[in-house]
């Protein structure tokens, strides 16, 4: 019996063990034919609290990350991947990863950015490995 999912998320904040996940979600979206959907974070929390910055340089932030995202759209189509899906947020990767609707496979790094995170398995992973309704596949750099 085959697995087939249709639907992959890969959760990019553009860190190097991010992509290494974004180079295996093309490979399982190729394999299972599958739309792939790159979903990156601007992780606002970071930043400390609301009245610590402005929420212009968290709209700047994503707009970068916009056309960051599209490069790797482009990478993934040229790849063989046929639907390919971008999405960029403001808020917890946490929380946006862990609840995205119809999607079947969830592909993330063990660790992140976040130095802090990276002491341990990232808690983003483990926070999306505990709550999602869906697989999740961790990829270790």
């Amino acid at each position: 019996m085959k697995t087939y999912y249709k639907q992959i998320a890969v959760g990019i904040d553009f860190s190097e063990q991010s992509l290494q996940a974004f180079q295996r979600a093309i490979k399982v979206a190729k394999q299972n034919e599958a739309a792939l959907h790159i979903v990156s974070v601007v992780d606002t929390h970071s930043f400390g609290s609301v009245q610590a910055y402005d929420m212009t340089y968290a709209e700047q932030v994503k707009g970068e990350r916009e056309k960051q995202i599209q490069a790797l759209k482009e990478e993934a189509i040229a790849a063989g991947v046929e639907a390919v899906h971008v999405v960029v947020e403001l808020g917890s990767p946490k929380a946006i990863l862990s609840n995205l609707k119809e999607i079947d496979l969830v592909i993330i790094s063990a660790t992140g950015l976040n130095r802090f995170e990276k002491m341990i398995i990232g808690s983003n992973a483990e926070r999306i490995v505990r709550n999602a309704k869906c697989d999740v596949l961790v990829v270790r750099g």
